[in-house]
């Protein structure tokens, strides 16, 4: 069950975010050749480049959380007992998924806001509430991994074989 739900993460999340970043790689090149060569940008790549800022980093976001390769602060943890680093681990899982929970609530107040008034991009015109919707639904799946991982029977013995701590 825990391998479908990190295949199903994989090729969602992580799949949109290596194609946010491979299209911000080639708006980047003809951006910076249409300036170099044509003396002309693309129009609106600043705001294409942004909007797709977010789907990498909100896309990766349940990715990262799932393998637990944040940056953490383990120089102590081998000085605690296992059962108690089980604990603890399951503890900041539950205080994660919480947060990313609470974040999600304040961007869907903030995506409806936006729809309301009908923010739009300056130059390009687009909606911005899809974007913060999106970012909404990233974080909502985000906080879902670390409630899995507080309730995964694995989740001790997952985070020693990926070299790092949870």
């Amino acid at each position: 069950m825990l391998k479908t739900f990190e295949k199903v993460l994989q090729w969602s999340s992580g799949l949109m975010a290596a194609m946010g970043l491979f299209t911000i790689m080639w708006l980047t090149l003809f951006d910076v050749t249409g300036r170099k060569f044509f003396n002309h940008s693309v129009p609106g790549g600043l705001e294409l480049t942004e909007i797709l800022m977010v789907v990498v980093i909100f896309g990766a976001l349940p990715l990262v959380s799932w393998r637990g390769e944040h940056v953490v602060f383990d120089s102590l943890d081998h000085l605690i007992p296992p059962l108690v680093k089980d604990i603890q681990n399951r503890l900041v899982e539950l205080v994660c998924a919480l947060t990313f929970g609470g974040l999600a609530w304040l961007m869907n107040q903030r995506a409806l806001r936006f729809a309301e008034y009908g923010d739009t991009t300056v130059y390009l015109q687009f909606s911005i509430a899809p974007v913060a919707w999106l970012m909404t639904g990233l974080l909502v799946l985000t906080a879902l991994v670390h409630l899995v991982l507080v309730f995964s029977p694995q989740h001790e013995a997952d985070s020693v074989e990926q070299g790092g701590a949870v």
